[in-house]
């Protein structure tokens, strides 16, 4: 019970990349100062307010897409971390567009862009960035990160940096005391965020699953959207 990983017995979820490790490491410590979420409805009940929040951040997505093609590129992104005052280096820009680049056409819709700084708020525990974002115009951003980061610590209940079939099937259950269907939204839910089939969720998947369950990855309504307004 120790804990003792021998090289015989390696971890059930190894990390792909450098930039997943580091996002694995960041949420372990986060998770080490509890969360404030009490039950998977109380996350839910928080959309709204999110959504009025990420609808507000797309005035930084504009911004930044420079030439009005509704996806921001390797180039632009660069430029946005450079006046956000952001101190990434180009390796880490490359790597953290690389894994929000979901489509792979180098160009990162905005719901890619948001998990993007999602993830840098994860990342960087730093003040400048804090102020970048509050230069931005975006004084709610900073709030609707920590409560999607607090929302996943809620889900990792063993605190090592991931989702797994049983954690997420025990968050349910503490929202839905003696519901038989508790199980079958646990794993409707966990499939959805699951997107390699691996077994375990990690933070950019629960993200991007998040961005559709509010309806923020759909085009078509974020063109209506711009209409109406």
């Amino acid at each position: 019970m120790g804990g003792v990983i021998g090289k015989s017995h390696p971890s059930p979820y190894e990390p792909e990349t450098k930039l997943e490790a580091k996002m694995v490491e960041a949420m372990q410590r986060r998770a080490c100062e509890g969360t404030s979420m009490k039950s998977f409805n109380s996350i839910i009940l928080k959309f709204p307010k999110i959504d009025e929040s990420l609808r507000n951040c797309k005035t930084i997505f504009e911004q930044f897409d420079e030439d009005s093609n509704g996806t921001i590129d390797p180039e632009e992104l660069k430029s946005c971390f450079q006046k956000m005052e952001i101190p990434f280096s180009e390796e880490e820009i490359n790597d953290l567009f690389d894994a929000c680049d979901i489509n792979e056409n180098m160009g990162m819709k905005f719901n890619e862009f948001f998990v993007l700084l999602c993830l840098v708020y994860l990342l960087k525990e730093d003040p400048t960035t804090l102020h970048a974002r509050s230069k931005m115009g975006v004084p709610n951003l900073e709030a609707t990160f920590e409560t999607l980061v607090d929302a996943f610590v809620f889900l990792d209940k063993n605190r090592d940096g991931h989702v797994s079939k049983n954690e997420m099937v025990q968050a349910i259950n503490e929202t839905t005391t003696g519901e038989r269907s508790s199980g079958r939204i646990a794993m409707k839910r966990f499939e959805e965020m699951d997107w390699d089939r691996n077994g375990m969720v990690t933070f950019k998947e629960f993200l991007f699953a998040f961005t559709r369950w509010i309806g923020m990855d759909d085009p078509e309504d974020e063109d209506e959207d711009e209409d109406e307004e």
